[in-house]
């Protein structure tokens, strides 16, 4: 390999090794102090029961860990959103499991811990997998309970998801191993079955602070809404457990007794590995976004003679094609990052969408969706071509186009953004807006309305303009600076991560797993809804 090669594989892994190092910080919740608390309360931690309830031996993937990094530092943080999200396997049943990190806040719910229970309970949704519910918190976090309580996407909305799964025949199991008050304890009892821990876990409405303060009774909280009192007075819990492992224990039981799901009928063979060395894939993404190749990426991901490539001399900046992942059929849609010279002797940027790349894209979404094979879309996109022969070609309307036939298709999409994800490039190629079922980012990825030095020169332009005194170029070199560190800031993944625009940060060597595991659960949910794509204009 060359030299580029090297610098590449180690620009990049340095990213996944910074990852770890990142996840090995969140993954300690509120910190080793309230860990041992939590030991002393005789209570597992969060990550800890779904390391005891899920099947050891079988894949799993955490939805959410860098959810609330960098935000609430007024507040001390909130590591992964004080709440953990594990899609794994009980009794080998594919499941997702929500537990509340009781180290964060005593489990309390932020914000965006809402946010992240709800794209939990939107997984079991769509994909009609059960969902269990490790609950162990003190509720709403009260100095931002105007963020949290009562808007449409707010902690009520978890409530009306626990009866619409129901009706569903969704499987929800729930598990009372700490606190559970006030609007929360609606969560379990609107669950299929739950259990209680006796003397750890408690349930109820008002505590027993609240109820003194309100009606004036004295009572103590195991009285209140303990174990013994749910189990063997109110009945509101089917239940009572001596301990965290037995009601782990307890739950594996019940999911071994579920019936099978419905197959929605994927395709799938015996999985192979990809014809190229995988652990290559670092050193042929290049630093800086420069060009690449992304064939040579899709060959490092796709099972061995799987490819099959859709138009491959039109329409070149985008690549697509059929192939297999881990054995499942795909339909892949990847940006091109190569520089191109088109039929018609033009340069095309590699990276860029143009109106032919559009329209091949759109038939081959379409296509899919005929055939009934998951969409995979690979993004390094920097958005659609400007400028009056792009215009004049009619670019917006074959970018419309390819946004009609993503926005309506039925069969589960796939995506990962594997460098620039730019403007309404992100749309196009199915960003969050689109309903990916899981969407993905490689440590190199950047998320933003434009790039960074594109984005820097506008707002430069625009300060200039609304100063009241003339800029020196000392002072517009200090404030571009300022403004591209700003803005750069908030390309990075982890800006994205932590609110949510992406299910995950990945090493790149894990993109089959996630794809394999997400077309899994998919394919117990068959498709009801037959493709119309609507107006598309010709």
């Amino acid at each position: 390999m060359d030299l580029e090669f090297n610098k590449n594989e180690d620009a990049l892994k340095l990213l996944v090794s910074e990852m770890h190092a990142r996840w090995k910080k969140v993954s300690k919740g509120g910190g080793e102090k309230r860990i041992e608390k939590q030991h002393a309360q005789g209570k597992l931690t969060a990550r800890e029961r779904i390391a005891a309830l899920l099947d050891p031996k079988k894949p799993q993937i955490e939805i959410g860990a860098f959810v609330g990094e960098g935000m609430y530092q007024e507040y001390g943080g909130c590591p992964s959103g004080g709440v953990v999200v594990v899609l794994g396997y009980v009794k080998g049943r594919m499941t997702i499991v929500v537990a509340n990190d009781a180290t964060v806040k005593a489990g309390a719910w932020f914000p965006i811990t809402g946010k992240k229970n709800l794209r939990a309970q939107e997984i079991a949704m769509e994909n009609k997998i059960p969902i269990i519910y490790l609950v162990d918190s003190a509720g709403v976090f009260l100095p931002l309970q105007d963020e949290i309580f009562p808007d449409k996407e707010n902690f009520g909305r978890i409530f009306r998801n626990n009866a619409i799964m129901s009706s569903m025949g969704i499987t929800q199991i729930s598990a009372i191993m700490g606190s559970c008050v006030a609007g929360g304890a609606y969560l379990p009892i609107m669950s299929d079955e739950a259990m209680i821990v006796d003397k750890t876990g408690s349930i109820f409405l008002a505590g027993s602070y609240l109820v003194k303060a309100a009606i004036g009774e004295d009572i103590d909280n195991e009285t209140l809404g303990g174990a013994t009192t749910h189990t063997e007075i109110s009945g509101v819990t089917d239940y009572k457990m001596p301990n965290d492992k037995e009601a782990l224990k307890s739950i594996r039981n019940i999911m071994d007794k579920i019936g099978a799901p419905e197959d929605a009928g994927f395709n799938r063979i015996k999985p192979v590995k990809p014809a190229k060395d995988e652990n290559e894939i670092y050193g042929l993404v290049p630093r800086e976004g420069k060009p690449y190749k992304t064939i040579e990426i899709i060959d490092r991901l796709v099972d061995a003679d799987s490819w099959e490539e859709y138009k491959k001399g039109y329409g070149s900046t985008i690549i697509t094609g059929y192939a297999r992942m881990d054995g499942w059929a795909v339909g892949i849609v990847a940006n091109n990052r190569e520089i191109i010279k088109s039929k018609k002797g033009e340069m095309q940027f590699g990276g860029v969408i143009y109106s032919d790349s559009a329209d091949k894209a759109s038939r081959f979404v379409a296509n899919c969706n005929q055939k009934k094979i998951p969409l995979v879309f690979l993004q390094d996109v920097t958005g659609f071509m400007v400028g009056s022969r792009s215009e004049h070609g009619g670019i917006i309307k074959d970018g419309a186009k390819l946004v009609n036939t993503v926005s309506n298709s039925v069969v589960p999409k796939f995506t990962v953004i594997i460098g620039n994800s730019f403007g309404a490039g992100n749309y196009a190629m199915n960003g969050k807006a689109y309903d990916p079922r899981l969407i993905v980012a490689w440590p190199n990825a950047k998320l933003a309305v434009m790039g960074g030095d594109q984005a820097a020169k506008v707002l430069l332009s625009i300060e200039k303009a609304s100063a009241k005194e003339e800029f020196t170029k000392e002072m517009e070199d200090e404030l571009l600076q300022k403004i591209k560190s700003r803005y750069e800031e908030q390309m990075s993944p982890y800006y994205a991560a932590s609110r949510l625009w992406v299910d995950a940060i990945i090493d790149p060597l894990d993109t089959r797993k996630w794809i394999s595991m997400g077309i899994e659960a998919a394919n117990q949910a068959p498709i009801e809804k037959r493709y119309n794509p609507g107006v598309i204009q010709a």
